[in-house]
């Protein structure tokens, strides 16, 4: 089972409004997303477009109704770019971080990504990176993380559909390639699963590098008729294909035993890319909340 005094419940503000497409829910407030958070019975949010950037006020606003900040999303380019261009942005989002007491960051490379563009991401489009952009990525992650440890937070590395690193295969050789003391895994169940890999093998595989938990399920039809008839990234969020714990197929017993016999420690993270105007944000919120109690009792 896993320790209570050592594992946090946290929602993403996605739910609530889309950073990739803000007019998702371009009606709702910071101040509605996080109160309904709080609501819900969660006691954080990752960073979404809404939220002040004021650090300091940040902070207060959480804090007033019981909540932090888990961790926030931040987009290196180490692939294409120089790093000292990813190293300037890196170290001013962890002076941002460390004021609203985050200890942890969510790193994802972009280059060359379609997340946003409006191109297939199954089968022959997805982008991959060539053998000297690994050594970039890779050799770039570990500098990156070495400052991150020496400034209290985990770099935790999300795999991500429609990038570079995708899938089990790509996963593992970004993590046999960085350094264990630097570099953790932002595991994601949903984008594991979308991109045809059995979650809960890949959370047996990885496991000792996990840092960071993002729980998001898959409708089993909706994925199936996103990948026959070839959508991008955004066309699959809005064929309502992501929903919060236990409203898909994914297995989460089998994710959160293997992470309870394993002393998971840290932020078990609900994010579903939904549209707020057809699955209410507080509605799966509580949903969500209502599974993670039912089934590990936290």
């Amino acid at each position: 089972m896993f320790n209570k005094d050592s594992v946090y419940l946290g929602i993403a503000p996605i739910g609530w409004t889309n950073d990739d497409m803000p007019h998702l829910g371009k009606e709702n407030t910071f101040e509605q997303c996080i109160s309904e958070a709080a609501l819900a019975g969660f006691v954080g949010t990752e960073i979404g477009n809404k939220y002040p950037i004021d650090p300091v006020e940040l902070k207060e606003k959480m804090a007033l109704r019981g909540l932090r900040v888990a961790s926030q999303w931040f987009s290196t380019t180490l692939c294409t770019e120089s790093y000292e261009e990813n190293e300037k942005a890196f170290i001013k989002q962890l002076d941002f971080l460390e004021k609203t007491g985050a200890n942890r960051i969510n790193v994802c490379e972009i280059s060359r990504n379609i997340i946003t563009e409006a191109v297939p991401m199954f089968g022959e489009m997805k982008p991959v990176a060539t053998d000297e952009e690994w050594d970039k990525l890779c050799d770039g992650l570990n500098r990156l993380g070495k400052i991150a440890t020496q400034r209290g937070f985990k770099l935790c590395f999300h795999h991500h559909m429609a990038t570079v690193v995708q899938t089990v295969d790509e996963v593992k050789r970004l993590l046999d390639n960085t350094n264990p003391e630097f570099i953790y895994l932002c595991y994601d169940s949903g984008h594991f699963t979308l991109s045809g890999e059995d979650p809960v093998a890949a959370c047996h595989l990885f496991v000792d590098r996990i840092g960071h938990v993002h729980l998001k399920d898959i409708r089993k039809q909706e994925m199936d008729e996103a990948i026959a008839k070839d959508l991008t990234f955004r066309q699959t969020v809005l064929a309502n294909c992501f929903t919060v714990p236990g409203d898909g197929f994914v297995d989460f017993v089998g994710i959160f035993d293997c992470l309870s016999e394993n002393d998971y420690q840290g932020w078990l993270l609900v994010e579903a890319e939904q549209d707020p105007a057809i699955s209410n944000p507080f509605e799966y919120a509580v949903k969500a909340r209502k599974y993670i109690k039912e089934t590990i009792n936290i």
